[in-house]
């Protein structure tokens, strides 16, 4: 494997997300927000390579640092947030409304939980990471190990 990829735990989920996809380019953008599924938001990312390195960014607009959380593990890179989704209009069980809770009357920002996984090749090299979080976007820069160089040994006669 010679790239990053994105890894997906939940075939059917990502397969209902493709299918909405393919509605969308036919159709077109849906005029009602509501009929997308709303419960999995995903921080867009770009993954590209450079010479020497895998880079991975994620938007992250309204996010802190401390929020974010970066693990590797078995070469598996998963970005999370800690941050637990900002609550509507609640009601509690006598029926009265809570007051210090909001009535969204349109509501497009959402600042909910996540985690994204990505598979990391062969040639990426996890303990070189590093992570700048700037201006509302994660940076990840994956160093590449070293390419085994094909060398030609020299036999001696003694």
């Amino acid at each position: 494997m010679k790239t990053v990829s994105l890894y997906r735990p939940s075939l059917v989920d990502h397969a209902l997300n493709d299918f909405d996809r393919y509605l969308e380019s036919f159709f077109g953008e849906s005029p009602f927000p509501q009929t997308k599924r709303i419960f999995h938001v995903l921080p867009p990312v770009d993954i590209y390579e450079t010479k020497g390195a895998f880079m991975v960014e994620l938007e992250l607009p309204s996010y802190d640092e401390a929020d974010i959380e970066v693990q590797v593990d078995n070469n598996t890179l998963t970005i999370k947030s800690k941050q637990k989704e900002e609550p509507g209009r609640t009601v509690s069980e006598k029926g009265d409304e809570e007051k210090d809770e909001r009535t969204y009357l349109v509501r497009e920002r959402r600042k909910a939980g996540f985690t994204r996984s990505f598979m990391l090749p062969e040639n990426a090299d996890p303990d070189t990471i590093a992570a700048n979080f700037k201006s509302g976007v994660l940076a990840l820069e994956i160093k590449k190990r070293a390419q085994s160089q094909k060398r030609v040994i020299p036999i001696e006669n003694k």
